[in-house]
C-alpha cells in the first residue's frame, strides 16, 4: 500500500516528498470541536509595512458575547444594583483573573532558548540564488556569529492572484504543504534542517495561519474555508491586505486541517516549531489547542509570536513574543525625538504587563523594518544591537546585518527580489563584535536571567545604564544614544573595582574609570566585576 492510498479523513499520517498534494491536502481535514472566538477593534497606530493595524489589547468580551447580560430594571433599585454586580463580577473581573491565573504560569521554555541568538532568515534575498543550499553553505559562518535558532520566513509557493511587487508576499502563501520550487526541492529542505541540526541549531518555520493567498489550493478544494461578507464573497482579514483571503477559524474542518499541516512539518521535515504571523489575528484557543497536540510530536516545541503586548498569548500557546514597545522607543530615541530614558519607561511598562520570566524577542532590524544601519549609520545600527543583546530576552539578527547590508528589508524587499550584500568594504568587522557579545551571553548567565537593574547618570537623556548579575558576576553596560561625545557618572555599588571588558573587534573607548566614562558618539562599553575573587 502506498502512503496516498493509507491516507484517509480524520487522519494524520506523514506523507514523502513525492506525495501527491491535491490527496494529502483531502486528508488533513477531519471534524472538531468549534472553540469560541474573539473580537477585538483595530489599533490606530500601525505595527508595520506588511501589515495594516492591530490591537495590543485582547479583548474578553465582544458585544455580542452570551455572557454580556442586559439587567433590567424590573426589581427595587438596590436589588438591581446588587446584581448588577453580580453580573460584572461574572462576566467581566472572574475572566480578567482567570486569564491573570493562566497568564502567570506561562510556557514553560527550554533552558537554552534563554541563552540562544535567533537569526531571521529570508531564503528569497539571503542569497543571490535564494533557494536553500545557498543557506546550507553559509551556516559555518552562522554557527561562528553565535546563532542557535534559525528562523525561515514561509518556504511554501507563493500566490501570484492579486500578488503584490513583481514576485509577490512569502505570506500570501498558495499551498500549506508544498515547498517553494525558486527554493529549491524538499529534499534540499531536508538537507538544510539536518545541517543545522547537527551544529547544534534549531530550525522553526513561518507559519500564516490567518489566511492565503487567492490563489490558494483550498480556494478549490474547500471554499467553505474561508471568511465571506453579507453577499458571500471571500474577503480578506483586513481591506488593506489585498493579497490575501481570511481563514474562518469557527469552522473545526479548518482548525483541524492546520493542525495537522504543522504537524506535517514537525514530522515530515523535522523542524523544531513555527513562528506564527500576525498570530493575534487567529483565536488564541486554537494555539493553545494547536500547542497541546504539537507537543506530543516534538516535547521540546518552540513557538514565536508575532504580537505585542498580548501577555495571555505567551500563557500556553507560545514562548515568546517580540518586544514591539521597546523597538518603538528606541526608534523615537534614536529620531531625537524622546530623551534615552523612553527605553527603561518602556521597559519597565513591558515588565508590568508580564509575569516574570516572560521571553520577548529583541530586535532591530527585521522583515518589516528598514534597516538600522540606513536609518542611523552604521555606528548608531551598533548601539541599538549592543543593547538587545545585553538585555535581557532572545536577540535577534536579520538576513546579513551581521555584514553591515544597507539593502532593503521591508516593502518593496519582501515583494521583490534584493540579495544581501555580503561585500560591504568599509565596514566595521561586526560579526567578530557581535559573535564576542553573542559568547558573552552563552558563557555569563548573568545575560539571559531576567534581571536588569537600571542605573542613575547624569547624562540619562543620552545615555543608557544598567546592571546585569548573578551570583558569579556583575556587568555595567553603558550605552550612548547620541551622535556627540558625553561625558558622565554612573551610580553603581562598588565602582571602583569594574574593569573595562575589551570586546573583539571594537577599538579601545577612551580612558575612564567608573563611576565616571567617556563615550564617543553612539559609543558603547560594558564593564565586569567577578564576585568569585
Amino acid at each position: 500500500m502506498t502512503r496516498r492510498e493509507k491516507f484517509s479523513p480524520g487522519a494524520f499520517l506523514p506523507t514523502s516528498p513525492e506525495r501527491s498534494c491535491g490527496a494529502a491536502r483531502e486528508l488533513f481535514i477531519r471534524s472538531g470541536t468549534a472553540l469560541r472566538t474573539q473580537r477585538r477593534p483595530p489599533d490606530p497606530k500601525p505595527n508595520s509595512l506588511r501589515h495594516p493595524p492591530h490591537t495590543n489589547v485582547r479583548w474578553i468580551l465582544a458585544p455580542d458575547s452570551p455572557h454580556c447580560h442586559t439587567v433590567k430594571p424590573i426589581l427595587p433599585r438596590l436589588t438591581t444594583r446588587l446584581a448588577f454586580f453580580g453580573a460584572l463580577c461574572a462576566t467581566v473581573l472572574h475572566p480578567i483573573c482567570k486569564a491573570q491565573e493562566a497568564a502567570a504560569s506561562g510556557t514553560k521554555s527550554p533552558e537554552w532558548l534563554r541563552r540562544s541568538v535567533v537569526y531571521e532568515l529570508f531564503p528569497r534575498n539571503f542569497s543571490a540564488a535564494g533557494d536553500f543550499n545557498s543557506i546550507t553553505e553559509r551556516l559555518g559562518e552562522l554557527e561562528k556569529l553565535g546563532v542557535d535558532l534559525l528562523w525561515l520566513l514561509p518556504i511554501n509557493p507563493t500566490g501570484q492572484k492579486m500578488k503584490k511587487g513583481t514576485l509577490g508576499s512569502p505570506y500570501a502563501v498558495r499551498d500549506y504543504l508544498a515547498v517553494n520550487p525558486d527554493c529549491g526541492t524538499p529534499a534540499d529542505l531536508k538537507r538544510l534542517v539536518d545541517a543545522a541540526h547537527q551544529r547544534g541549531m534549531k530550525v522553526i518555520l513561518d507559519i500564516v495561519a490567518g489566511h492565503t493567498s487567492w490563489d490558494n489550493v483550498l480556494m478549490k478544494d474547500h471554499p467553505e474555508f474561508y471568511k465571506r461578507d453579507e453577499q458571500g464573497n471571500i474577503i480578506p482579514p483586513n481591506p488593506d491586505w489585498t493579497d490575501v483571503a481570511a481563514l474562518d477559524y469557527s469552522k473545526p474542518e479548518v482548525r483541524r486541517y492546520m493542525i495537522d499541516m504543522l504537524k506535517f512539518w514537525l514530522t515530515e521535515y523535522k523542524v523544531d516549531g513555527f513562528r506564527s504571523d500576525v498570530a493575534f489575528t487567529v483565536p488564541i484557543e486554537f494555539w493553545e489547542s494547536a500547542r497541546a497536540e504539537l507537543e506530543a510530536v516534538h516535547p521540546e516545541l518552540i513557538m514565536l509570536a508575532d504580537a505585542n503586548a498580548q501577555p495571555a498569548l505567551l500563557a500556553k500557546a507560545f514562548n515568546m513574543d517580540k518586544s514591539g514597545a521597546l523597538y518603538s522607543a528606541l526608534s523615537r530615541v534614536m529620531s531625537g525625538i524622546s530623551p534615552a530614558t523612553l527605553i527603561k519607561q518602556s521597559w519597565e511598562s513591558t515588565r508590568k504587563q508580564f509575569p516574570p520570566g516572560a521571553l520577548h524577542l529583541r530586535f532591530t532590524d527585521s522583515h518589516e523594518n528598514v534597516r538600522a544601519v540606513a536609518r542611523y549609520g552604521i555606528n548608531g545600527a551598533v548601539a541599538c544591537q549592543v543593547l538587545m543583546m545585553t538585555l535581557d530576552g532572545v536577540p535577534l539578527f536579520y538576513n546579513g546585518m551581521e555584514v553591515g547590508d544597507a539593502t532593503e528589508s521591508a516593502d518593496p524587499a519582501l515583494f521583490e527580489k534584493m540579495p544581501v550584500n555580503w561585500s560591504t568594504p568599509g565596514r566595521p568587522p561586526l560579526r567578530l563584535v557581535y559573535g564576542h557579545l553573542a559568547k558573552l551571553r552563552k558563557e555569563h548567565p548573568a545575560f539571559c536571567n531576567d534581571t536588569v537593574a537600571w542605573l542613575d547618570s547624569d547624562v540619562s537623556d543620552d545615555v543608557v545604564t544598567f546592571l546585569r548579575k548573578d551570583e558569579k558576576d556583575e556587568f555595567v553596560v553603558c550605552i550612548n544614544f547620541s551622535s556627540r561625545l558625553v561625558r558622565g557618572s554612573v551610580e553603581v555599588p562598588n565602582a571602583e573595582k569594574f574593569k573595562v571588558l575589551k570586546i573583539d573587534g571594537t577599538p579601545d573607548v577612551p580612558a575612564s574609570m567608573l563611576p565616571d566614562f567617556i563615550l564617543n558618539g553612539y559609543g558603547w562599553v560594558i564593564y565586569h566585576r567577578s564576585l568569585r575573587e
